[in-house]
């Protein structure tokens, strides 16, 4: 089941972009609870967005096709466009 996710942490006023292998909630649980790396510095990561594919290759691509952007304006238009029912940018 993969996917591309995209998770809001508020304390940190930060996003973070990743693909899985496993479903959203068992990867947000990962990103949770105790681990290292970028989302390591908060516990309260949210799933804002996710997209599901037919094969990791995919929605990997689309995870660097998001992180690539380098824009928090860009991430928020597609979250608001997915939460519309609209697709998505690019």
């Amino acid at each position: 089941m993969p996917y591309t996710y995209i998770l809001f942490s508020e304390s940190l006023n930060r996003f973070y972009t990743g693909s899985t292998r496993d479903t959203v909630d068992v990867r947000l649980y990962k990103h949770n609870n105790r681990h290292s790396g970028f989302t390591a510095g908060a516990r309260d990561w949210v799933v804002v967005f996710s997209e599901y594919f037919d094969n990791y290759v995919d929605a990997r691509a689309r995870e660097l096709q998001i992180k690539a952007w380098k824009s928090r304006r860009s991430i928020i238009q597609l979250i608001e466009k997915a939460r519309n029912g609209s697709g998505h940018p690019g």
